[in-house]
């Protein structure tokens, strides 16, 4: 296994199976030396996806947004690309936080230059801060701690400044009659106040959200203008998202 992206994806499938495991043992499951999985593990721990102990490598908190990462890492990274093929060089872009969101920074931290990214997300701030050119502003509020994530009054107040083309969102769940959930109320406002502030709403999910639902919906109704998801989602899920005139990108 040559490639460090297919490394990557598969080190993190070992470790979201097994939590904590040997190097060597990462090693003998690629084919690769144990040299090569120590400089991947220290590029991951870098990332913020694994904790490197003697001899192992531990996955990080699911607690948190860097842990959550590491959970369907490879769809995550597609679905960020693809959602990357709808920003230029010099956009002005708005980001919620969220693990889809992160990885969507990063790539345009590769694939774009000039990029203007407004957020709430004090880890996507940080995450990107070292990769690229981009203007970066973060939206003032209360600091949640395992989001990293700004919430509160302060967030619409300060999201009211700015007016974008595109708003980029990730999701808890979703049902045909609540639409798309959160699972935290604050968080979930922060995402309507700024969605006030786009043109369009673009959500980030992998289509297992589709099976669940989080308890505080997020009543964006019409301004959600497209999905983009792998192609697991199920086609009436597709046709209700259709009716209700929001295209579906699948990766």
């Amino acid at each position: 296994m040559r490639r460090k992206e297919d490394r990557t994806g598969r080190i993190l499938e070992l470790l979201v199976k097994e939590k904590r495991i040997e190097v060597a043992e990462i090693a003998a499951h690629l084919g690769v030396s144990q040299v090569t999985v120590r400089k991947d593990l220290d590029a991951m721990e870098e990332q913020g996806l694994v904790t490197r102990e003697h001899g192992f490598a531990v996955l990080s908190s699911t607690d948190d947004i860097k842990g959550r990462l590491a959970y369907h890492y490879e769809e995550k990274k597609k679905i960020a690309l693809r959602a990357a093929e709808l920003v230029k060089d010099g956009d002005i872009i708005m980001i919620e936080s969220g693990s889809c969101c992160a990885l969507l920074a990063a790539a345009l931290t590769e694939l774009r230059s000039g990029i203007t990214i407004i957020t709430n997300s004090a880890f996507i701030a940080d995450y990107i801060r070292r990769s690229s050119d981009f203007q970066i502003i973060l939206l003032g509020g209360i600091y949640q701690q395992d989001a990293q994530v700004m919430v509160g009054p302060m967030v619409r107040q300060c999201a009211e400044n700015f007016w974008v083309d595109r708003f980029f969102i990730g999701v808890d769940g979703w049902s045909a009659r609540a639409g798309f959930t959160n699972q935290d109320q604050m968080r979930a406002q922060a995402v309507r106040d700024m969605a006030k502030q786009a043109d369009q709403v673009i959500v980030l999910t992998e289509s297992e959200k589709f099976d669940r639902h989080g308890t505080v919906p997020l009543n964006l109704k019409d301004q959600v203008k497209a999905v983009i998801t792998d192609k697991m989602i199920e086609a009436h899920i597709i046709d209700e998202l259709a009716a209700r005139g929001i295209e579906v990108l699948t990766i």
